[in-house]
């Protein structure tokens, strides 16, 4: 899916992998972006042409990318629920989910927690001033 960028980028990978002679068929809205009026691509985006709106060959191309459009965002949004819904605390050795739970609850959320001094950390109950570091650490390592 994509035009002559897409397609030099899929070149490029296919000669690190070793794989030069495999055709490419690369697949551009035209210029109104309406279906059936796709810019295709072969190989190096040397040879553009287009397929008859009614064309069955066409039709399946447009399948394809329409299901790798599919597969490509529920995998995105995949990666982003999951980001979500993991907190950077879980990588604290000595964090826990309730410890992590009263931590955030103590500090009112996690940027609030990041904002904290290790003092500040460690006078939260049940954090010792060296969990208080790796919290810290943890927190300001990115």
């Amino acid at each position: 899916d994509g035009g002559k960028g897409q397609m030099a980028m899929a070149r490029d990978v296919l000669n690190e992998l070793a794989i030069p002679d495999l055709i490419l068929l690369g697949v551009a809205k035209g210029t109104t972006r309406k279906a059936g009026f796709e810019t295709l691509y072969l190989n190096d985006a040397a040879h553009e042409f287009t397929l008859p709106g009614d064309s069955s060959a066409l039709h399946l191309i447009q399948q394809i990318r329409d299901e790798a459009h599919r597969f490509a965002i529920t995998g995105h949004r995949a990666r982003r629920g999951k980001t979500r819904r993991t907190s950077t605390l879980e990588g604290v050795a000595g964090v826990g989910p309730t410890r992590r739970r009263d931590l955030l609850k103590h500090f009112g959320g996690l940027q609030e927690l990041s904002r904290a001094s290790i003092d500040e950390i460690a006078k939260a109950p049940g954090i010792s001033k060296k969990l208080a570091e790796s919290i810290y650490a943890n927190l300001h390592s990115e």
